[in-house]
């Protein structure tokens, strides 16, 4: 694998460069209508869901098996003049195409930048298939070396810094507010719309737990947190991975069961 590009910049601009052959490509998905029906039929069992969130903003769920339960992993998209941005990606490995075939099909666009939020593989799982396609693949570069370090699949290009991306009519930030569920996560902001986009570092307000804690740094997870909520303290919706995204008081509730995750880990340090 060619060793990704490093983005020492603040602003990055995007311009798609892929064709605009929706017609035919959607000409030649007819072909496969049939089997695309269970991914696109939003069924009780379907592998892909597909919820509008707002504006040009649409939630996808997949699905994956951890510990002998099925677990949902979200993640969004966003319709632009320049293609679509594609947040995080399937964590499921056979949806990777049938999402791409979906977007098309449902908004004639093509996907022409994704950009993963830590280096788990319901985050980054895509993002070499994605790559293939022609598509801009972006991760930190601390999440790029926890990949490569971790065998993981990684970007083309890396950022060094906090960055603004304008793509189409569209712009948005990504934030590293510090370590928590893992050493590397990042959450996104989209300030016209007040979207916290915040992954797997913010739990849903059903969870009685912060979730699996191996990449975890524990005593810092609470700090992370709040720095989360001081920089974006109004979002109007919050983005999670593993649960519903429906409920904003979710980075609250994050932020007490962190609490009690720290004095946990502090009482049992002290003895």
């Amino acid at each position: 694998m060619a060793l990704p590009t490093i983005l020492n910049k603040h602003t990055v601009y995007i311009k798609s460069n892929q064709p605009n052959n929706g017609i035919r490509l959607i000409q030649l998905m007819l072909v496969y209508v049939v089997s695309l029906n269970s991914a696109l039929g939003q069924t009780q069992d379907t592998k892909l869901h597909i919820s509008h969130l707002t504006g040009d903003f649409f939630i996808y769920t997949t699905y994956n098996t951890y510990e002998g339960n099925k677990i949902p992993a979200n993640g969004m998209y966003l319709l632009t003049h320049e293609g679509v941005v594609l947040f995080d990606t399937p964590w499921d490995t056979t949806q990777f195409q049938p999402l791409l075939d979906s977007i098309q099909l449902k908004h004639h666009k093509k996907v022409s930048v994704c950009i993963a939020t830590h280096w788990h593989s319901d985050r980054t799982e895509g993002l070499e298939y994605y790559k293939k396609q022609g598509i801009k693949t972006y991760t930190t570069t601390l999440t790029d070396e926890w990949s490569k370090k971790n065998g993981k699949k990684r970007a083309e290009f890396c950022m060094t810094k906090d960055t603004l991306f304008t793509v189409g009519q569209h712009s948005f930030t990504t934030y590293y507010p510090g370590p928590g569920h893992t050493a590397d996560n990042i959450v996104l902001w989209f300030e016209q719309e007040k979207i916290l986009y915040g992954g797997c570092l913010i739990k849903g307000t059903d969870a009685s737990d912060l979730g699996y804690l191996g990449d975890a740094n524990v005593l810092e997870y609470e700090n992370t947190l709040r720095n989360v909520q001081k920089k974006y303290p109004n979002p109007k919706f919050i983005i999670i991975s593993h649960s519903d995204w429906n409920n904003n008081h979710s980075l609250k509730h994050s932020i007490r069961l962190a609490k009690k995750l720290k004095k946990k880990n502090t009482t049992t340090d002290q003895h």
